[in-house]
């Protein structure tokens, strides 16, 4: 068991590494389209969707590793990682729709 729980524990610290590093770039990505700098919100997303990406495959791993009954303890750490990847996808989407919301009022006073 000893392997497959340092194996756990280093996917459980591989997504909430990933995904709180794509959560920081999407706050940033809101920040950036607040003061008009669209391309760099952009360049944001995509760096965040990148890093989420990696944390999802960290946690489709947890899954299988869970589904081929290889996990026995460690759920609070596996809990905590998959409320980071929601709380990351959230802002995601909070940031795409702020960025579209900081265009329009842009549009409007230009």
């Amino acid at each position: 068991m000893g392997e497959v729980s340092e194996q756990f524990e280093m996917l459980c610290f591989q997504v909430i590494t990933f995904v709180g590093t794509a959560r920081t770039h999407f706050i940033n990505a809101i920040q950036s389209a607040k003061a008009g700098n669209f391309e760099e919100a952009e360049k944001l997303l995509k760096e965040g969707d990148s890093a989420f990406s990696q944390g999802h495959n960290g946690h489709a791993d947890l899954l299988t590793m869970d589904a081929n009954g290889e996990l026995s303890g460690g759920l609070m750490l596996l809990m905590h990682a998959e409320d980071q990847l929601m709380s990351a996808e959230n802002f995601r989407i909070l940031a795409q729709e702020f960025i579209e919301l900081y265009k329009k009022i842009s549009d409007t006073e230009s």
